[in-house]
């Protein structure tokens, strides 16, 4: 079975496993090839997967959509994380996050400059008028 993680930008895993367990709203489920075609809603959690001769390995994700059809699973999500061992992926998902806070708060601190110089330049333009 093939297993394909896509996020907004990238593609994130390609890759033979032999059994995915992910999380939906009503409950966790497993998925193995012989199955039959399934589609589902993922909630933010984490996805396991066993690649072909491998150990069992895990994604951190966020909301998305999982599809299996054939021998493909298909899942796009908004974010995901890669680990491998389940001990160490809070630390990933918090890192990952505090990553993300930061680029946000500059974002909306460049948002603002951007706001007060449109103001200040809006009340030059209306002082300008009056005259």
């Amino acid at each position: 079975m093939r297993l394909r993680v896509l996020l907004p930008t990238r593609l994130l895993l390609d890759q033979e496993v032999e059994k995915v367990v992910a999380e939906a709203p009503n409950g966790s489920f497993g998925l193995e090839p012989r199955h039959i075609d399934f589609a589902a809603c993922l909630v933010p959690g984490l996805l396991a997967y066993v690649p072909v001769g491998a150990s069992e390995r895990f994604l951190a994700t966020d909301t998305g959509v999982l599809v299996k059809a054939g021998a493909q699973v298909t899942v796009a999500v908004r974010d995901a994380v890669v680990g491998t061992e389940l001990g160490g992926m809070r630390q990933l998902v918090e890192d990952r996050y505090r990553a993300i806070d930061a680029r946000e708060r500059r974002a909306r601190s460049a948002v603002e400059r951007i706001e007060s110089e449109f103001l200040r330049w809006f009340a030059r333009l209306d002082a300008i008028q009056r005259r």
